[in-house]
């Protein structure tokens, strides 16, 4: 109980933010504006911390650690080296210019500035319907994660269902009241939460197992567990693919949103500094726990997924395809710090930590908030319906498409549970690494045309239903389609490679080469137009 009260005063403290940046709304003559963007206000601790905190949702502290415990410190090489690179180097070139296009022209979301650099209106539509799919993995990940953090804190205590519930309630609540001002005030909070977390949760859990110079000690002396601190069962092939992941930050919405309400443009240059360091901060700590899990031998939640995990490896071909789901399910490793936090830190301690948890837990609240933005300003206002009704009825709207979308993630989390580094690696952060070739095209190449950005979305949500059809039909592990001696399509435990390499590299090689080539032969936007966003002077 003394866990689940720490966290339940959490919620209830996030609920408050949330409301107290609803009695600090604008006039009406502001109200979407102020709503969607927090008026373009927000200043450099909040915008730091917002915009890395609505990055490193459970994918980083429940994902990592379970993809750890089964994969090893190769985790850390995998996500976090790459994107302490590329993340901020996007935001600096692109970033700073999506800022200063949204101030320019007024644009509020990523598709009115694709419309209006490229001419282009139903095609805006189409990017948009293709940008709120892939999101939707993002917000269920935090439904998901919200269960597995509740019902493992508690003990059981709380359900899984109802730990969804709780959260996406909560989480739906400031978002409904706040919006961008609330979920921004949110996101700075819980960033200080789950960056303290990582270091506290080391120190304790660390002593607890007996140092961790012991526990990597225990490791390397087992040759059934030094493999995960090395390389060597991950191909260089896939572990090069992941360099194609962090694209996907800036083609996000919610990334993108959030680049248009800084205050200045020089709260960019902190942003770009302190990203990598705040990575470090939650990533080595939750890979290092998930590695060091391995050493527990006197856990029977840790034991049994071990087990379940040494089975497969030895005997998956020969068992049953039912056998072979059962024992992955049971592999399944999001609760792992949990499991080590339940163990080894005091009661009230563990409270204080699962707090720190719930914080990234909930980070999916700008997610809701970006697809409703992208909803009531890319539909309902681009569609006349503002001009109709009035900006109140545009927030009106806004607002219960948060519920809407909020409803439809907790019910799929409740029918489809399941593991969240996959999940996010395999749709959403690839889906949109392919979609990144639209920001930089639009911002950076005069010759892009909406023709070639269509090219590019139609061929990202190709590959993405292609592949969600083949893992749901071909679920063993094997090649499907080779050529020669060359295995073209090839089904992993993990999902699926093409040539050796995750979907993300073919899917953004052709999503690059698709805009590059059609753009060269179609017709370009009105003069005038490209004079706007490329001046000659």
């Amino acid at each position: 109980m003394v866990p689940t009260l720490f966290v339940a005063l959490y919620l209830i403290a996030v609920l408050y933010i949330g409301i107290f940046a609803f009695r600090r709304g604008k006039p009406k003559d502001h109200q979407a504006e102020d709503f969607f963007l927090a008026s373009r206000s927000l200043g450099g601790f909040v915008f730091l911390f917002s915009l890395f905190g609505t990055h490193m949702t459970a994918f980083a502290i429940l994902g990592s650690s379970g993809h750890a415990f089964h994969n090893g410190i190769v985790t850390f090489g995998l996500m976090a080296s790459s994107s302490a690179v590329v993340v901020p180097l996007l935001l600096f070139f692109v970033g700073t210019r999506l800022w200063w296009i949204g101030r320019q022209f007024g644009h509020m979301t990523p598709v009115q500035i694709f419309r209006d650099r490229w001419d282009c209106g139903h095609i805006g539509t189409v990017i948009f319907v293709a940008q709120a799919l892939l999101l939707i993995p993002y917000i269920i990940i935090g439904v998901i994660g919200g269960g597995t953090a509740l019902a493992t804190i508690s003990g059981g205590l709380v359900p899984y269902w109802l730990g969804g519930a709780v959260v996406a309630l909560v989480v739906m609540s400031y978002v409904f009241f706040g919006g961008m001002r609330g979920t921004a005030w949110v996101n700075a909070f819980q960033t200080v939460l789950f960056l303290s977390f990582g270091t506290i949760a080391v120190s304790v859990i660390g002593y607890g197992m007996g140092g961790f110079s012991q526990a990597v000690a225990n490791l390397e002396s087992s040759q059934a567990t030094s493999w995960l601190l090395t390389r060597e069962r991950v191909p260089p092939l896939f572990f090069l693919s992941y360099t194609f992941i962090p694209l996907s930050a800036i083609a996000f919405p919610h990334i993108g949103i959030f680049c248009l309400t800084a205050k200045k443009l020089t709260q960019f240059k902190k942003t770009v500094i302190f990203y990598p360091i705040c990575l470090l901060a939650i990533w080595l700590p939750c890979v290092f726990l998930g590695v060091a899990a391995n050493s527990v031998s006197d856990s029977p939640a840790v034991r049994a997924k071990q087990e379940a995990r040494t089975t497969l490896a030895q005997q998956g071909p020969k068992l049953p395809a039912a056998e072979q789901q059962r024992l992955r399910a049971q592999m399944v490793s999001d609760d792992i710090l949990l499991v080590l936090l339940n163990k080894y830190a005091p009661i009230w301690l563990a409270g204080l930590l699962g707090a720190g948890i719930m914080a990234a837990v909930m980070a999916s609240d700008s997610q809701i908030l970006a697809l409703s933005t992208m909803f009531t300003e890319d539909v309902f206002a681009y569609y006349g319906h503002k001009e109709r009704f009035g900006e109140g009825a545009q927030v009106i709207t806004g607002r219960v498409f948060i519920i809407l979308v909020t409803t439809f993630a907790y019910v799929v989390a409740q029918w489809f549970p399941t593991n969240i580094f996959e999940l996010a690696s395999q749709y959403a952060f690839s889906g949109y690494a392919a979609l990144s070739v639209l920001p930089i095209a639009a911002v950076y190449w005069k010759g892009s045309t909406k023709w070639g950005a269509l090219a590019a979305t139609l061929w990202t949500g190709f590959v993405v239903v292609a592949i969600g059809i083949f893992q749901s039909q071909a679920t063993a592990p094997g090649v499907y389609w080779r050529i020669g001696e060359l295995a073209v399509l090839t089904r992993t435990p993990a999902g699926t490679t093409v040539l050796g390499y995750m979907p993300v590299v073919p899917m953004t090689i052709g999503s690059a080469v698709l805009m590059v080539v059609v753009s060269l032969v179609t017709p370009k936007p009105a003069r005038g137009t490209v004079e706007r966003y490329f001046p000659s002077v």
